[in-house]
């Protein structure tokens, strides 16, 4: 049964120190998850390569902005005739903070890459996704109820000009069992360690994200399952007949 609590990391009242810290856990997670790898083979895919016009991509709840470097990284070196515009967007402004120190701490990795960055505080379920050619998004959805995710699943549908990717956990025992596993063994974030386990018991099940895809009118969305029980949901705008 889904059960949706407030998880620590959006308590406002949260020690700075502790937020960066359970950030820094999630980005670590996200790397042994291969999250940026599944999202950017998604996002590429809806992106054509005969068009040399700039690339706009926006990560939506990017947090720590882990996510969205790796992603940018990956698409702009497999599209080297691109420019490809990467924003971030988050309601934290602490979270924003961490992700353009990430982007300035990796700068000489990305010399010579036809990339930009940039970061905007948002509220997502007051103003929806800005406009962009792909949405991306990151294990953000189980935090929203049903009506709230359907809202914005239908401004990223509305927004984006080529599709969106978006990348969530499975609520099931063995993504429990993970939860527990991976927060104790991949960090000492003792909010990584409490909100890991909310996190499942909140998301969804496939047949959920179906269910939730359906009645937002994006039946042609495809979800498939990816390791470590996460979905990967892809949606493709037609191109005009």
């Amino acid at each position: 049964e889904q059960v949706r609590e407030a998880e620590l990391m959006d308590d406002p009242g949260l020690p700075e120190a502790d937020h960066l810290h359970a950030l820094e856990a999630l980005a670590t997670i996200n790397a042994v998850s291969r999250t940026a790898i599944q999202i950017t083979a998604a996002a590429a895919s809806l992106l054509p390569r005969n068009d040399p016009g700039p690339v706009q991509v926006v990560d939506l709840a990017c947090g720590g902005g882990d996510v969205t470097l790796a992603c940018g990284r990956r698409l702009a070196r497999s599209l080297p005739t691109h420019e490809v515009v990467m924003t971030g967007v988050d309601m934290s402004r602490r979270g924003l903070g961490r992700a353009a120190a990430r982007i300035t701490a990796a700068h000489e990795q990305l010399a010579g890459l036809p990339l930009r960055f940039a970061f905007v505080a948002r509220d997502l379920i007051a103003s929806g996704c800005p406009p962009c050619d792909v949405a991306i998004s990151s294990l953000f959805f189980h935090h929203l109820d049903d009506g709230p995710a359907i809202r914005v699943l239908q401004s990223m549908a509305a927004s984006c000009r080529r599709g969106f990717v978006v990348s969530d956990l499975i609520r099931s025992r063995l993504g429990l069992v993970m939860a527990v596993l991976g927060t104790s063994l991949l960090s000492g974030s003792r909010v990584a360690r409490v909100d890991g386990p909310l996190s499942v018991r909140a998301a969804r099940t496939p047949a959920e994200y179906r269910r939730l895809l359906d009645a937002a009118g994006l039946t042609s969305a495809t979800i498939r399952r990816t390791w470590p029980e996460r979905v990967l949901i892809t949606w493709q705008r037609e191109a005009p007949a």
